[in-house]
């Protein structure tokens, strides 16, 4: 089709007299629509387009906030802050968060904090907490003084229990390295002595520092010629 008139306002024609040469078999599928409306033949606007003047309202809408999503909150979440808000240091011990089939605090009878083959947590306190205020009837704050209390009884054994068999570890020959406690003393007394050091060099530069700063010439000085050692030059007095 190369050659051919192909503008908007001779595309009519231009299928006509193809479809008359037998160029092509059939007429195209717009043919019946271009022929009963014809194309413009002027392609520029006759006048500039009318532009709206738009005024942004000062009051600006919101989101609604029914497209976000939902907060999931269950009520153990703020058992746990409260306890974990109380004991802080509860959060630094190591925790196994492997379970079976992801539901094994469903398995646990929480009459009782101490469940065999769980050890003892945070979250044992939590989850007793939450079977008192719902099991036994209780309030929230005398729930979590019982659990709180069975938690420390508890504590409180296994720390004897521990003590007893490293003193028997001991007396029977074992040989323990430093504790957490004494590793944490060391660091802290090396940061200390390599601070000292470092403070003790920074005052000496400073004092050097400050003594050449206000080292000053005497206003009467003698001038030594070097002759014979007795022949010496004084500066006059300041008038």
């Amino acid at each position: 089709m190369r050659g051919r008139n192909l503008k908007p306002s001779r595309v009519y024609q231009t299928a006509s007299a193809l479809l008359a040469s037998n160029s092509i078999p059939q007429p195209p599928v717009w043919y019946q629509t271009i022929g009963a409306i014809p194309p413009g033949e002027i392609l520029t606007r006759s006048q500039a387009p009318q532009h709206r003047e738009i005024r942004l309202s000062k009051k600006v809408r919101k989101p609604s906030k029914s497209f976000r999503p939902q907060q999931i909150v269950y009520e153990e979440d703020l058992l746990r802050k409260q306890f974990y808000n109380d004991h802080p240091w509860e959060l630094a011990r190591p925790r196994i968060l492997l379970e079976n089939d992801g539901r094994d605090g469903q398995n646990c009878n929480w009459a009782n904090i101490r469940q065999p083959g769980r050890p003892l947590n945070g979250e044992s306190v939590v989850q007793r907490q939450l079977w008192l205020m719902n099991e036994g009837q209780r309030q929230k704050d005398e729930a979590y003084d019982i659990a709180r209390k069975e938690f420390y009884a508890l504590r409180h054994e296994e720390e004897v229990e521990r003590r007893v068999a490293k003193e028997e570890a001991l007396w029977t020959g074992a040989h323990f390295g430093k504790g957490a406690l004494d590793v944490g003393m060391g660091l802290e007394d090396k940061t200390y002595d390599e601070w000292l050091e470092w403070a003790k060099t920074n005052v000496a530069d400073q004092a050097m520092t400050r003594e050449a700063a206000y080292t000053s010439i005497p206003e009467a000085a003698e001038i030594d010629l070097g002759l014979d050692g007795e022949e010496q030059t004084e500066l006059p007095a300041a008038a």
